[in-house]
């Protein structure tokens, strides 16, 4: 689906740049930076204001990456239950460090802050479905769901 499109369904909608954003990210991973400058055209605010927007909230990306997002809660309770240990094994599964993608643009790995679940750390989420009480044996068995 065309950004433009995407836009033009919210453009009556109040917060509608925010559901925009939203629903061109389901669409394309990330937000085009030609999608961010029709959005403020479309919502009449200046392309620094939709900039705002778009990189305030850590959910939003301006940058291409991976279809399917890999985020792993980095806050206290989950890095004390071996969050490092995850990390290292997604790492290992993608050959890719975090805070990048996969050459095939099938998988990110990013860092969140809380997924709000501290009663079962480590957690991580895929395209945020969450994970509970992950182990680096897990992992494995997670990324196949989405191979």
């Amino acid at each position: 689906m065309d950004y433009k499109n995407i836009i033009a369904k919210f453009a009556d909608v109040p917060g509608g740049m925010i559901e925009a954003f939203h629903a061109i990210q389901d669409e394309f991973s990330y937000l085009p930076e030609e999608a961010i400058i029709e959005a403020a055209k479309v919502f009449g605010v200046p392309a620094a204001d939709a900039y705002g927007v778009a990189t305030f909230y850590s959910y939003f990306s301006v940058k291409s990456r991976g279809k399917n997002i890999i985020r792993i809660c980095e806050s206290a309770p989950c890095h004390i239950a071996g969050a490092d240990e995850v990390v290292a094994a997604l790492e290992r599964e993608l050959g890719i460090t975090m805070g990048n993608s996969t050459a095939d643009g099938r998988f990110a790995l990013e860092f969140a802050q809380c997924v709000g679940q501290c009663q079962a750390t480590p957690v991580i989420t895929v395209n945020s479905k969450p994970y509970f009480d992950v182990t680096p044996a897990k992992v494995v068995e997670i990324i196949a769901e989405y191979k």
